[in-house]
């Protein structure tokens, strides 16, 4: 893993392939570690591989030199008042030793540049709301919290 603080090299991002699969889902397993679910590495990387291989949703990574430092996960859907396509920013992750150094900026930047050009009405997101560090990213990028619409969610296991 390259150096945060001494590497100047810039941040790369691009869209995940087949041959990021295993970069991707050691940083997907930290990303859900954060958010207390038990480690899973095994799975992540099955996951992740699923999603890259089919190409159902749309994994970005963020490089520094060879090594992987941040993913955004993107999910397609529809804004159906616009009738217009829209994507779900459904998770951004950046390894914490590369926070504060552009990484989530640089993400976020390519995922609104991506679906500009799928010509989408907007990219939407949620956060915890215990997750001020994220909410402050975001508001610099000029997202604001929702104050129509309320999130309702039924767990169907």
């Amino acid at each position: 893993m390259p150096d945060a603080i001494h590497d100047r090299r810039p941040i790369i991002v691009s869209a995940a392939k087949v041959d990021d699969v295993n970069d991707v889902a050691v940083l997907f397993d930290a990303y859900r570690s954060f958010y207390e679910c038990a480690p899973d590495a095994d799975g992540s990387r099955r996951f992740v591989a699923a999603r890259i291989q089919e190409g159902t949703t749309r994994f970005f990574v963020a490089r520094l030199g060879d090594g992987a430092v941040g993913f955004v996960h993107l999910l397609p859907s529809f804004d159906t008042l616009a009738m217009l396509p829209m994507w779900n920013l459904e998770d951004l992750f950046v390894d914490p030793s590369f926070r504060g150094h552009g990484v989530g900026s640089g993400l976020l930047r390519h995922a609104e540049d991506f679906a500009r050009s799928t010509h989408a009405a907007r990219l939407s997101l949620t956060t915890a709301h215990t997750n001020a560090t994220a909410q402050r990213l975001y508001m610099a990028h000029g997202y604001r919290p929702d104050d129509i619409f309320r999130a309702f969610h039924r767990t169907l296991s």
